[in-house]
């Protein structure tokens, strides 16, 4: 399987424009720039587009790892935060942080937490990339959310998450 995206760039660094396009049609002439990416001006960012390829990749995946145990969610819910952090060698994705939310009835905690630690190992995504992933996962099995932590896997502080894009994901749950 070979999927086709390309790229078309215009000009200097940071003068220039450029558009992403998708052979699918999800991206059709989508702009890019050096401020929309460094800056915060509008368009989209290779970062974003990664950091949502790696959450609806992970999803899916968890779905995979939880139908091999028997089990099917009603929802699963997942947020990818991307860090780029500038470095001698240049720009680097040091981290890509998973937070995750599945309703799950009549879940055992071990089965889960084998199937998001299975799914985060192994999504294509994550066999890409060369950085460090952690993973946050929060199982419901009634209305509140029952938290699974993997203490070598999770940060103590949730500086991945930017706080804006924290809300922006939890108005949407």
């Amino acid at each position: 399987m070979i999927r086709l995206a390309s790229a078309f760039w215009h000009g200097g660094l940071k003068n220039g424009l450029g558009t992403i396009s998708t052979e699918s049609g999800a991206l059709k002439q989508a702009l890019f720039s050096f401020g929309g990416r460094f800056e915060g001006q509008s368009g989209v960012n290779p970062e974003e587009l990664l950091a949502a390829a790696h959450a609806a990749c992970f999803s899916m995946a968890l779905v995979n790892e939880l139908g091999k145990a028997g089990l099917t969610s009603e929802k699963i819910r997942t947020a990818a935060a991307l860090k780029l952090e500038e470095s001698e060698n240049g720009w680097t994705i040091t981290h890509i942080h998973l937070d995750v939310t599945v309703k799950l009835p009549n879940a055992k905690k071990i089965q889960f937490e084998a199937a998001a630690t299975a799914a985060k190992d192994n999504c294509p995504i994550s066999r890409l990339l060369n950085t460090k992933i952690t993973l946050d996962a929060k199982l419901e099995i009634g209305n509140e959310p029952e938290k699974i932590r993997q203490p070598e896997l999770i940060p103590v502080t949730r500086q991945v998450i930017p706080q804006s894009a924290e809300e922006e994901f939890e108005s949407q749950v």
